[in-house]
């Protein structure tokens, strides 16, 4: 039985989630469908343009992502305090980017007077707005159902499109982020379709490494903030550097088909982490198979299961194999 949104997402235990959504149809979202020799290779764009819209309309940040050709896996942030500093006016606007909303909404931003009671009414549509502009469901919902509508535009057909519901794991703690990020990016290599992430079209990692090699960092994903993040700094406290060397490396790993070995003291993160080589390449090649709808340590996953009401939750052995300190 599918398990309901509430008992996967738990803001007090983290903001970091990772979803995934697979497409239903043997058409494929992207790619070329080996049964007609059409290319919907140009899907990808759609995706990857509606997300980085999405992250600027939301207030919730993207940290990763991959455009398969039949499933999409983003890595996102939910920034509830950000959305709470929102004027009236700018979650209205927000909102108007897409939804037509009320009318009532749209007479307030055109300047028109409102009377004590329509105000009263606008403010608690402001308020339910606000809360679906930090909720990861409402994200998704405007991501998959953009997709599903100009794919059937396209195919000149109705029905679904994505395999019912997206899935949702709550990353609880450093290393689970990190780990699932990277298993995001190197989803083109695992899958024999890229043989570098510099190559890897469609992807959150060929987005940052474009953007380092001009000294920059791309604005329309989550930041990396250096190892020595402030409390007031928002980003991932990591090196973008280190993370991308990182994944480089892990690449060539699972490039070559070999168990492979990344010394800690060349990858400062792995250090930080206290993950060692054989830990980090089983999570960034099977992070899926050991972990359900929560990825981080023992004591994390057990407050999860509490907060969210779980009888059980599945993965406990694997965390304390995979993500307890080398």
């Amino acid at each position: 039985m599918p398990q309901s949104r509430k008992s996967q997402i738990s803001l007090v235990d983290t903001p970091y989630y990772h979803c995934v959504s697979r497409c239903v149809r043997r058409s494929f979202l992207c790619g070329e469908d080996e049964y007609t020799g059409q290319s919907y290779e140009h899907r990808r764009g759609w995706v990857e343009r509606r997300l980085m819209h999405l992250a600027n309309v939301f207030a919730i940040d993207v940290c990763a992502y991959a455009v398969m050709s039949n499933h999409t896996h983003i890595v996102l942030c939910v920034d509830k305090q950000d959305a709470a500093t929102w004027s009236p006016k700018e979650v209205l606007y927000r909102w108007h980017q897409l939804h037509k909303g009320t009318l009532l909404s749209q007479r307030f931003m055109n300047g028109e007077s409102l009377s004590q009671s329509e105000l009263l009414t606008l403010h608690e549509t402001i308020n339910i707005y606000r809360k679906r502009l930090y909720d990861i469901s409402w994200f998704m919902r405007n991501l998959n159902e953009y997709i599903a509508r100009e794919a059937n535009k396209e195919d000149e057909c109705t029905g679904r499109f994505w395999e019912g519901r997206f899935k949702s794991q709550a990353l609880l703690d450093e290393s689970a982020v990190l780990a699932c990020m990277a298993y995001v990016d190197l989803n083109p290599i695992r899958a024999k379709l890229r043989k570098t992430p510099k190559t890897s079209k469609y992807t959150s990692i060929q987005q940052r490494i474009q953007a380092l090699i001009k000294g920059e960092q791309p604005q329309n994903l989550m930041q990396f903030v250096g190892n020595h993040k402030q409390d007031t700094t928002k980003g991932i406290a990591f090196s973008l550097i280190d993370y991308c060397e990182l994944v480089d490396c892990t690449g060539r790993c699972i490039r070559e088909d070999k168990t492979g070995y990344i010394e800690q003291q060349y990858s400062p993160i792995l250090e930080s982490l206290g993950l060692n080589s054989k830990q980090w390449l089983t999570l960034t090649t099977e992070f899926e198979k050991h972990f359900y709808s929560a990825v981080g340590n023992e004591q994390m996953m057990y407050q999860f299961k509490q907060h969210t009401g779980h009888q059980r939750i599945r993965g406990i052995a694997k965390a304390k194999a995979l993500l307890q300190h080398s």
